[in-house]
């Protein structure tokens, strides 16, 4: 079951969500302290909205998370790129921190695909995210969310 990882005690709060992990292997591999955090179960069909980029985690309330959906995107080229190296960015930098971590490979995957994306064979505007159209494609698709 699916895990969304909260700052701890900030009910009702805004722009709370640190974290989300697919399962308990993925939430042990997250470096955190989750005892520092509210750690709320839900449904694969939410963590996969999250994930794709189809809904966002408005906030949460005792064990409820409330989400907005309908996110809309339009994308054009130079965005894309700018999305993507900020995502390159944030996997190097837990790459080169976590060579022995157990997620190593997968997100060192993950950074290689990103960086073969050919730009030019996307359709512009772009409107849904990288993930969704990762995973529209058939090919693997994380969220930043997840980053260890």
């Amino acid at each position: 079951m699916p895990y969304f990882i909260f700052l701890k005690n900030l009910d009702n709060q805004f722009n709370t969500l640190v974290k989300i992990a697919s399962d308990e292997n993925e939430l042990q591999g997250l470096n955190l302290d989750i005892s520092n955090y509210k750690i709320i179960q839900d449904s694969q069909n939410n963590f996969n909205n999250v994930k794709l980029g189809i809904s966002n985690v408005e906030k949460y309330n005792n064990n409820t998370i409330y989400f907005v959906n309908g996110v809309e995107y339009s994308m054009n080229k130079e965005i894309l790129q700018e999305y993507i190296n900020n995502i390159k960015n944030q996997i190097k930098e837990f790459l080169n921190n976590n060579q022995s971590h157990p997620l190593f490979s997968l997100w060192n995957n993950y950074l290689n695909q990103l960086g073969n994306l050919d730009l030019n064979s996307v359709t512009y505007p772009l409107n849904k995210s990288l993930e969704k159209y990762f995973d529209d494609l058939g090919q693997p698709s994380y969220s930043i969310l997840q980053l260890p």
